[in-house]
């Protein structure tokens, strides 16, 4: 199946595209053919907790003369590792959405992740959606739940349960290429 695999160029080149095509190339079952697929806009994602560097930043420049001026004594460690963690946090965000990709194929959807150690894929088969639902974030920029009442502990799932493709650089095409390919999959493919 290695070889039939195709990454088009919204695939974009990085340093994890080997793993992740592994990864796909891994999670497809015999005949299954990829449709489309795309990597969330890592970017923007990022920028959702770019709050945490409207605190980070002072607080650790705080932990920082602290440290210079002996406030704290021994327990200059906490802040600081505090400070660090929140200025840190959003190109942790980052890396996650780097080692991403959302896949459909002919049969369901997946969503892929590689090279943070935590390698695997999660598959929805088109039986087990329910209705599609965007959330536009900004401009073509937006969230496509497809499955509802998982487990908010997901990264792939909202505070309400909504589960699906986060952060897609377009929404309208991704929903396209869902839809097409659960019409094409007839009624046994749907619920």
């Amino acid at each position: 199946m290695a070889s039939e695999t195709t990454i088009p160029d919204a695939f974009r080149s990085t340093l994890f595209e080997a793993p992740l095509r592994r990864a796909l190339d891994a999670a497809l079952q015999p005949g299954e053919r990829v449709l489309w697929q795309a990597q969330p806009d890592a970017s923007a994602a990022m920028m959702m907790v770019r709050a945490l560097w409207w605190i980070g930043v002072p607080w650790l420049a705080l932990a920082l003369v602290g440290l210079s001026r002996g406030w704290l004594g021994d327990w200059i460690g906490l802040p600081l590792l505090f400070g660090v963690a929140l200025v840190l946090g959003p190109f942790v965000v980052l890396l996650h959405h780097l080692h991403t990709l959302y896949v459909v194929t002919d049969r369901r959807a997946l969503i892929l992740r590689a090279g943070l150690g935590r390698d695997g894929a999660v598959a929805t088969d088109f039986g087990a959606m329910n209705q599609l639902e965007v959330l536009d974030i900004r401009g073509r920029r937006g969230h496509l739940s497809f499955a509802s009442r998982a487990s908010t502990a997901s990264p792939d799932t909202d505070f309400t349960g909504r589960y699906g493709f986060r952060f897609l650089p377009d929404v309208a095409e991704a929903r396209g290429a869902l839809e097409a390919a659960r019409a094409a999959a007839g009624p046994h493919g749907r619920r």
